[in-house]
């Protein structure tokens, strides 16, 4: 736990509620448009918030988390996660950028050198927000492989628990993988001297040699090394194998606890599962999601939700737990909720922009009252410098050495 708290927020679409595309303040007809991506960084950047997540999958939005659905009343369809941030990224100048990314279904050597490039597009404010598929119409639209279909009711069940080991190994891989390919160029790799005419030294390009039954990668990149060495690899889990995957692989964990017990238990779960990897003293920052509405009174947010409700036909649930009420109320829960052990918090805006605006003009104004969030952001400052974690070393340079 830091002496500050850390704070991001998950962009999506409109916002997390399905109606907040027809609030009076959204703007629908921007969401495929870059300046709308613009708007809402600078919006964060203005909040000193530490990093943004966007949202992306293999598959169109559905109300049903498992099956598509035929609704036409909802946001479908999305950007590329990467593409909007490195799109966006040179538009702002301190905060982070963490795109979402499917490994189930995607390559880890393409994926290593698209955050690599973001990374060098945003001066070192990248990071990597891994998420696993398990759904068959996913497997669909990739078409290069099966995944048994499996939905949250079958947790307990014994093809549930296969999946999901099987998943979340090849995920803990696929993290590896991509961590080495950042390592396979030295930070001294490329030479650009003109008068000896070496562009590189090729005894500084390493191979990677990486093999599992799920992946066999041989490098080195084509990337040279990212200007953070290790852009920030994040994780959301809510059962007990994705804390696992936080604790062995990830630099942020993301969680959705309802209680401060909850908490509690969680970070106990991502603190043993770090030691069992070998990587009990390493920095593993973990943030609560919450899901906001804020308004000038309680009264007011709840009257909005309601509203926002009823244009959607059926009241708002989510993975996360929902704050609904005042900045002075969200105020209090974090700080009391920090105590669990949590680095941060990842706040998804019921609508956006409108949730956004509140959260960084009403709630940080508020946390920086109480002493509790920063006033400034460093100077020159990587998405890593900004979470206090260093540079780490290349393993490749340091086996050498």
């Amino acid at each position: 736990m830091t002496d500050h708290l850390h704070l991001a927020v998950a962009l999506d679409g409109a916002g997390w509620h399905p109606a907040a595309w027809r609030e009076s303040q959204a703007r629908p007809a921007d969401l495929f448009d870059a300046a709308y991506w613009i708007d809402l960084a600078r919006t964060a950047e203005r909040g000193l918030l530490d990093f943004v997540t966007i949202e992306d999958a293999l598959t169109v939005q559905s109300a049903d988390p498992f099956s598509p659905d035929e609704r036409t009343d909802q946001v479908r369809g999305r950007l590329d996660a990467v593409e909007i941030a490195a799109r966006v990224a040179p538009a702002t100048a301190s905060v982070g950028f963490v795109p979402t990314a499917v490994v189930t279904h995607t390559e880890p050597f393409h994926l290593s050198k698209a955050v690599a490039t973001l990374d060098y597009v945003s001066s070192g404010r990248a990071g990597l927000r891994v998420q696993v598929a398990a759904t068959p119409h996913a497997n669909g639209n990739v078409g290069r492989r099966q995944i048994p279909d499996v939905r949250i009711t079958d947790i307990g069940a014994d093809e549930f628990a296969a999946a999901e080991s099987t998943l979340f190994a090849e995920a803990a891989d696929y993290v590896e993988v991509v961590r080495r390919l950042w390592d396979s160029w030295e930070d001294d790799a490329e030479i650009r001297d003109i008068a000896t005419g070496r562009f590189i030294d090729r005894h500084k390009l390493h191979y990677i040699d990486f093999e599992s039954p799920n992946f066999s990668v041989k490098g080195p990149s084509i990337t040279p090394r990212p200007p953070q060495g290790q852009p920030p690899v994040v994780a959301l889990a809510h059962l007990p194998r994705g804390l696992e995957l936080i604790g062995e692989s990830a630099d942020i964990g993301l969680i959705t606890p309802h209680t401060q017990a909850q908490a509690v238990d969680s970070v106990a779960s991502i603190r043993a599962a770090a030691a069992a990897a070998g990587r009990g003293d390493e920095t593993i920052h973990v943030f609560a999601d919450l899901v906001v509405f804020l308004d000038d009174t309680e009264d007011e947010a709840h009257d909005r939700v309601a509203r926002l409700d009823d244009v959607a036909g059926a009241s708002f649930r989510s993975d996360a737990p929902v704050f609904i009420g005042t900045a002075a109320g969200l105020a209090d829960l974090l700080i009391e909720r920090q105590s669990a052990g949590l680095s941060g918090f990842r706040l998804r805006p019921g609508t956006l922009p409108t949730d956004l605006d509140r959260i960084v003009d009403d709630l940080v104004p508020e946390l920086q009252r109480r002493g509790v969030f920063r006033s400034a952001y460093p100077k020159s400052s990587t998405l890593r410098g900004l979470l206090g974690l260093s540079r780490p070393a290349n393993r490749y340079a340091t086996a050498q050495s």
